[in-house]
């Protein structure tokens, strides 16, 4: 199994209600194909730096994951055919991201308490 990190950003349009239903989807979606959840962020609305779709900002998330290389494309093919979805990004993460990924996460864990 492989270590994955994927970011994917969504319509700033959907309320509260759809981004956590679509971010759930997702997260069921990779677990059924066998992946092991990590981490899961939600960075918020963001600025983005170029319009997309004629939309000015967008909800991030990031998902950490530990899954078989075969997960990889029906995870993508669904990101492709959801119309809540603006952009995403998946790459598999060598030692040296792995340990910067942890590394981040604690940081994260330190800020919030």
């Amino acid at each position: 199994m492989n270590t994955y990190e994927t970011v994917f950003i969504l319509n700033p349009v959907l309320s509260d209600e759809q981004i956590k239903e679509t971010v759930q989807k997702y997260e069921e979606f990779l677990v059924s194909k066998g992946a092991e959840m990590v981490s899961k962020e939600d960075w918020g609305l963001r600025k983005l730096a170029y319009p997309v779709q004629h939309k000015k900002s967008g909800f991030y998330h990031l998902f950490e994951f530990k899954a078989p290389g075969e997960a990889i494309e029906p995870l993508e093919l669904a990101f492709r055919r959801d119309e809540r979805m603006m952009r995403y990004l998946t790459v598999r993460l060598d030692k040296h991201a792995i340990a910067w990924a942890e590394k981040r996460r604690n940081r994260r864990q330190q800020e919030k308490a």
